[in-house]
Parts: C-alpha cells; sequence; structure tokens
C-alpha cells in the first residue's frame, strides 16, 4: 500500500491527503519509513491509534454524561457543551464536530493498519490486528448510539452512521462515500469487528490495550443494546449479551475490587486495578499546569486550585446515594452507607465563628439543608441556620436579614421535627413567594459553599488517579458494569433467580446489606436501571441507557437546565445531529438526522 493515511481525517470524509502517521505522544513517520519496513513501524503505528483514543475521548464523555441526570451544571455557559446538558440540538457544535473527528481519525488509523497487513504472518501482527478491529468496533457503536436512533427503534430503517473503513485509493480523483448506513448495518460492522478482535487478541497486555476481555466485555453490551426493552425483548439477543458477559467473567482476568478499594476506585491506576477491562489511558506528562482545568475531572470539581468546578452530582443521584441510609460527609461522623457516594465532595465551611445573631463564639456554620419549589417549575436547595436546645437537639432553624442599622438579625424562624434523628434527618415547613408552604425532610450538616446559588457537591470520580490532580483514564469497560448487563439481559430472558444474584453481587459490594430480596417482572426495570445509575455514573453511560429502553429522562431537581423538561425515548432529540461541517465536506450525500418529531421513525 503506497499510503499510510491516519494524522487527521477531514471532517466529513473521514480522509486526507497528509502522509504523517501520529504517534504516542507526538511526532510523525513518513510513508517511506512505514512502507519501507511495516512491521517494524508496528508498534509506532499502534501507538497512534491509541493516542486517537486520548483526544476523542473528552468530547464522547462529555456528549454521554452531560446529556443525563447525574449531574447539575450551577448555571446556563456559552461553553457548546451546554447544549448536551439543554438539548438545544444544533448541527454546529464544536465538541460534537471533534467527537465526529477524533473518532474518525481513529477508525481510519486502525482501518489502514488491517488494510496493511496481512493475517497469519506471526502472534505479534495478528494480535496487532485484532486489538484494531476491537477499536474500530467501539468506536463504530459509540457512534451508532449518539447518532443512531435506539435500536428496538426500527433499525433496519434509521441511519447509523457511514462505514469507511480506510482510506480509499483515490481520494483526489472523484471520490464518492456512500451515505450512512442503517442502524442494523452499523451494529452488523460493530459486530464483526469486535468478534475478529476475539478471535486475533492473544496477548493481554494490560486494561490499556485491547484484549479479548475488552472485545468479548464490549459484544455483551452491544448485544444488550440490541435486546428490545423489558416490555417487548428480544431474546436471542439477550442471550447473546448473557453468552458475552459470561465469557468475561468466567474468565478469571478480571475480579471485583473490595468495597475498600471501591471507594477509593477512581484513584487507582488501571494497571493496577483488577477490575479494569478497557480504559483510555491517560498519564501524568500529558498535562501540565491550566490543562486539568479542561480535562473531564475540572468540570466536576476544584482540586489543588485546579479546575472549574461548576458541575455537581444532582439532587437526584444524591437521593439514590441516601436511598438505604444518610451518607455522611462531616469529619467526625463520616459514613457512606453506599460506598459510591465516596466520589461525591460537599465544598463544607467547617471553620468555627462566631454566631451572627447569637453573638455565640466558636461554633460551626450548621444548617438544615433541604429543597423546595420555588415556583411551580423551579426547585432550589436552601440552608437554614439551626439552633440546638441544652441537649444538643436541633429545635428550629432561622433565616436573617439586615436592620436598619446593618445588624445582621432573625428573619422567620422554622420549628424543627425529628423524622430519623439519628441520621439527623429534620422535617421542616418553609414557605417560598411562588412556592407556597411546603413540609419537607432536610439534613442538619455543615453549610456547603454556594456556586451562584447552588451546594458545590464536588465529583471526584474522573479524578485523583494515583495524585492530587484531575489525572483520569477515562473507564470503558469495567467488570461490575458486565454483571450488570447479565443482570438485565437475564431479567429480559426471564431468568430473575440469576439475575437477581449477579444484581445483588455488585449491590452488596457498596451497600452493606443492600440485597434485594425478590426481582422479578414488576421491579426488574426500576432496580437494574437504578443499579447502573449508580454504579455506571460518569462514565458516559446514563443517558443511553434510559433511550435504550425506552424510558424517559426526568431532570425534576434544582440546576440551571429546564428542570421541567422531559426527553422521551420517541423524541428527536435523543439522538445528535451529524456535524454541519461533516455534511458540507462529505464526497456525497450524507443525510442529517430530522429536525422535529415528525421526522422520527418509531417502527
Amino acid at each position: 500500500m503506497k499510503k499510510i493515511l491516519t494524522a487527521a481525517v477531514a471532517a466529513a470524509a473521514m480522509i486526507t491527503a497528509s502522509c504523517d502517521v501520529e504517534r504516542l505522544p507526538n511526532g510523525s513517520m513518513s510513508a517511506e519509513q512505514v512502507t519501507g519496513n511495516p512491521e517494524a513501524s508496528l508498534d509506532a503505528l499502534m501507538n497512534g491509534v491509541y493516542a486517537q483514543l486520548k483526544t476523542w475521548s473528552d468530547p464522547m464523555h462529555r456528549c454521554g454524561e452531560y446529556a443525563g441526570d447525574n449531574m447539575m451544571i450551577r448555571g446556563n455557559s456559552t461553553d457548546a457543551f451546554f447544549e448536551f446538558i439543554s438539548f438545544a440540538r444544533t448541527p454546529n457544535n464544536y465538541r460534537l464536530q471533534n467527537f465526529w473527528d477524533y473518532g474518525y481519525k481513529g477508525i481510519a488509523q486502525a482501518s489502514n493498519i488491517i488494510n496493511m497487513f496481512e493475517e497469519g504472518k506471526s502472534a505479534e501482527v495478528d494480535n496487532a490486528l485484532g486489538e484494531c478491529y476491537y477499536v474500530r468496533g467501539m468506536l463504530y457503536f459509540y457512534f451508532v448510539r449518539a447518532y443512531g436512533r435506539p435500536y428496538y427503534q426500527a433499525p433496519e430503517k434509521n441511519l447509523g452512521v457511514p462505514i469507511v473503513n480506510g482510506t480509499p485509493e483515490d481520494v483526489i480523483g472523484d471520490l464518492h462515500l456512500d451515505d450512512r448506513a442503517t442502524v442494523a448495518q452499523t451494529y452488523e460492522q460493530v459486530i464483526s469487528d469486535l468478534r475478529k478482535a476475539e478471535e486475533l487478541i492473544t496477548v493481554d497486555k494490560g486494561p490499556a490495550y485491547a484484549s479479548k476481555g475488552a472485545a468479548q466485555a464490549m459484544l455483551s453490551r452491544v448485544y444488550l443494546y440490541m435486546s428490545g426493552t423489558y416490555e417487548n425483548p428480544n431474546n436471542e439477543y439477550a442471550r447473546l449479551a448473557v453468552e458475552y458477559a459470561d465469557k468475561v467473567i468466567n474468565s478469571g482476568d478480571y475480579s471485583l475490587v473490595s468495597r475498600d478499594d471501591l471507594m477509593k476506585y477512581p484513584t487507582i491506576v488501571p494497571e493496577n486495578n483488577p477490575e479494569a477491562i478497557f480504559v483510555v489511558k491517560r498519564v501524568e506528562t500529558e498535562f501540565s499546569g491550566f490543562d486539568h482545568y479542561y480535562g473531564i475531572g475540572g468540570m466536576y470539581a476544584n482540586i489543588g486550585g485546579m479546575g472549574w468546578g461548576e458541575m455537581y452530582a444532582s439532587a437526584k443521584y444524591i437521593d439514590l446515594l441516601n436511598e438505604t441510609g444518610r451518607n455522611d460527609w462531616r469529619e467526625e461522623s463520616y459514613y457512606l452507607s453506599d460506598a459510591r457516594a465516596a466520589y461525591i465532595e460537599p465544598t463544607y465551611e467547617t471553620t468555627l465563628a462566631k454566631d451572627p445573631v447569637t453573638g455565640e463564639q466558636n461554633v460551626p456554620y450548621e444548617v438544615i439543608r433541604f429543597i423546595v419549589w420555588t415556583t411551580p417549575d423551579v426547585q432550589d436547595y436552601v440552608q437554614l441556620r439551626i439552633h440546638r436546645d441544652a441537649n444538643g437537639v436541633p429545635v428550629d432553624a432561622y433565616d436573617t436579614k439586615t436592620d436598619d442599622n446593618g445588624n445582621t438579625v432573625i428573619d422567620n424562624t422554622y420549628p424543627l421535627t425529628a423524622v430519623d434523628a439519628a441520621q439527623d434527618i429534620y422535617s421542616i415547613t418553609y414557605t417560598t413567594e411562588k412556592g407556597g408552604k411546603q413540609t419537607v425532610d432536610g439534613f442538619i450538616d455543615y453549610y456547603i459553599s454556594l456556586n451562584r446559588v447552588y451546594p458545590q457537591f464536588y465529583i471526584t470520580k474522573c479524578s485523583r488517579e494515583g495524585e492530587e490532580s484531575h489525572l483520569h483514564s477515562p473507564v470503558i469497560s469495567r467488570l461490575s458494569e458486565i454483571y450488570l448487563n447479565r443482570a438485565e439481559a437475564n431479567a429480559k430472558l426471564g431468568q430473575y433467580g440469576q439475575a437477581l444474584q449477579d444484581l445483588n453481587l455488585v449491590r452488596g459490594r457498596a451497600i452493606i446489606g443492600g440485597e434485594y430480596p425478590t426481582l422479578d417482572a414488576t421491579n426488574a426495570a426500576e432496580l437494574i436501571d437504578k443499579e447502573r445509575t449508580l454504579e455506571l455514573a460518569y462514565q458516559a453511560e446514563r443517558s443511553y441507557d434510559v433511550f435504550r429502553n425506552g424510558g424517559t429522562l426526568t431532570r425534576h431537581y434544582p440546576g440551571a437546565h429546564t428542570q421541567s423538561q422531559e426527553i422521551p425515548a420517541t423524541e428527536y432529540r435523543v439522538v445528535y445531529y451529524i456535524p454541519q461541517n461533516a455534511i458540507n465536506a462529505y464526497p456525497g450525500t450524507l443525510t442529517q438526522n430530522p429536525t422535529d418529531n415528525a421526522g422520527v421513525i418509531l417502527n
């Protein structure tokens, strides 16, 4: 082959006339270097494939996670990612463009290596080819779930993405590429690639590299996406999801970490993590200074003075964490009922100071924190200082105002009623101007500092890998997901006992004594969805999980999003637009996704 064209892929055509091959961490190779001794260049070529995933994984995370309900943002943003949060879909979005471009660069690089080398020359070459098949199949899958409609909705009619497997022979002449394949055809490509990877890969080099286990793990997810809804399951694909989950679980190559290690999961480097199957490996030397602001974790927290810290755990997610008992992040009473609450870090103001009203010295800034409707469509947090009686029992809360002399005085006092005193949960009746009188439950806690009007519940699941920074290797597959895949697939097959066993294995690790007693057709969808939400949060899975099972995304909790908005799986906005620049540059027809519900094909 005369050229290895992998340095860049045109925004739409996914091709380029460049002869450079990207390497890790930087640099390029001439076409002559590659074609003169291809096998000697194989390691460098493979480094280029994995390098593409690093740039792709950032917009991949934002497209997948921000459209879900695990997080909230402090306010409207001019950044293009706000469209993912607001569902204000437009085709002119540079982050969406990056997701497309970087992914197709990876597909092009992997495809060109596949086309360059023959199978059977050596175990090393076959293994590398298998890795390329995995990367290509995985990228096509991430594309089809973002740009193509859920599989249960007419996959033979709805469009997926263009299948462009390598650089066309004539990129300068009369080039014409086919339009988008259907969703079904794209899934066929995904499965073909991943099965080929499973066949060819014989060496496991760790979770930073594609492996047989990684291919099988992804196939378990792909078939799960094809397995229909709980109400109308596809048994064939559900069985295949179970089959491939079995392969991963029974291989003995991976094991669930302990509850203690689960609580520090983000800090464990992937190569030391027995649960990690495949990650996009990042290293410290790739970041310097302000780079930490712009990584995935930089939006979720400020660590060591780095990071915007403008997105927080949603009240909906925190409520799920608290469902089996309060998670108390206060240092002196630290207790987590759900181990996954360890990834949430409130920014407490704990400095002892004078109470501005009572004049008492050296008291903590204690509040009751609760959520009320401030208008019929908007919820907000409220944090009110509390009084304790002589026995230390919270008796009331108050808000304050400034009097004519500039003094802080009590404005209103609200009695507190114990709901669960052992967990510091109390009810309060509070009145807002437009929301009226409401009786709600709240937590006695330290005051959490605000960003605009929202308490900062920092998320650290995408930070602190091996150090105190925002270093993070985005997770593609880990073992707990595979157990949940098998649980869901078995539930769809009516094998509720087996499903419950897997579900409780994951849940019981995180919540001591939290296992469910029963699972059946009446509760399987709810309980399995809940556990996937808790376990896979901040891994770019949530919105896709909702829509592939025919659900409706609701975000009735504080934040800058439209809180009353509900997005059903039948809505046109559950998929992203094809980037307009891609359409403009494409050598052929590249059909756009529907721009309203009238264009949606459901059956």
